[in-house]
């Protein structure tokens, strides 16, 4: 089934999309994808509108994907509100006629069940996000796998707020010889500094006012590797800050290597990924931020 309309065509099925994206390539379009689970706010836009400068058509894919989602999570719940997300969609700079949407069944993507042969993270798998959520690397990798084949783009754009998402999305591409370009785009945040999340609908007034204070740990940790804090310190800075915003469960306060996702020491300098995750009420979030340690001598006043 394919609706068509000023804006871009919906399509739910694999051979609509397929007969889509031959129109596409009928016109010699390179073409782009931003992979969402839909509930779309301003930092899904703010990808397709980079997809919308880096090629000449946009594929959309709208799919609450079983695979990454644990017993426990929250599956039966995450929003879905597709009249919604295609009325965004069709907003200024965004999807247009020969733009796609592609809002599939969880049957058109696992016509036989769940998979029996699935992609595996690895040991980026079992760290972090990983360790915190067994299998979500795995579910994440196959069904962005599998929307790669589907949709054929020669460009992939993800969001840097699933840090560790994005660094095992571009290790599969590189191990696996997937012919895409991943493009990883800013972290976009609201006003008062809250990560932009399809989650953050959950959160309550007050609970959003704690939920602050992961924002405000990565503001507190890259000012004192500004001030030339080694590794330890700069953790401890992100910690306290979320202790004292009162989140409900402290997840994680990892500085890591931002490709090997390995814990950085205190005689790491140069490049380092902050990542946090802790519970509010009952939703738990995630954030990170890039920061630069500098050399020891620095630290002590000394040249760099």
């Amino acid at each position: 089934m394919s609706t068509t309309s000023t804006a871009a065509t919906l399509v739910r099925t694999r051979d609509a999309l397929a007969a889509a994206l031959a129109a596409q390539d009928a016109r010699g379009a390179r073409r782009a994808v931003v992979m969402t689970m839909g509930a779309l706010h301003e930092g899904h836009l703010s990808l397709v509108r980079q997809a919308r400068a880096a090629a000449d058509a946009v594929v959309v894919t709208i799919f609450v994907n079983p695979l990454q989602f644990g017993p426990a999570e929250d599956l039966s719940r995450y929003p879905r509100d597709l009249e919604r997300d295609l009325a965004l969609l069709s907003g200024p700079g965004l999807l247009g006629p020969g733009d796609v949407v592609f809002a599939p069944a969880p049957d058109e993507v696992y016509p036989d069940g769940d998979p029996l042969v699935r992609v595996s993270a690895g040991p980026l798998g079992a760290v972090l996000e990983g360790a915190a959520r067994p299998g979500h690397l795995d579910g994440v990798l196959t069904v962005v796998l599998k929307l790669l084949h589907l949709t054929r783009p020669q460009v992939a754009l993800f969001g840097r707020k699933d840090a560790q998402q994005l660094a095992a999305v571009r290790r599969m591409v590189r191990d696996l010889d997937v012919p895409v370009e991943v493009v990883g785009a800013p972290l976009v945040r609201d006003a008062d500094g809250l990560a932009l999340s399809s989650r953050n609908a959950y959160l309550s007034r007050q609970d959003r006012a704690r939920a602050l204070g992961l924002s405000r740990a990565l503001a507190a940790a890259t000012e004192q590797a500004r001030a030339g804090a080694g590794a330890t310190q700069v953790v401890a800075a992100a910690r306290e800050t979320l202790v004292q915003a009162g989140v409900d469960e402290l997840g994680y306060v990892a500085l890591v290597d931002p490709d090997t996702f390995a814990t950085v020491g205190d005689d790491h300098t140069g490049p380092a990924l902050l990542l946090l995750a802790a519970r509010v009420g009952a939703t738990r979030l995630i954030d990170n931020a890039e920061v630069r340690l500098m050399p020891p001598g620095a630290r002590d006043g000394g040249p760099a």
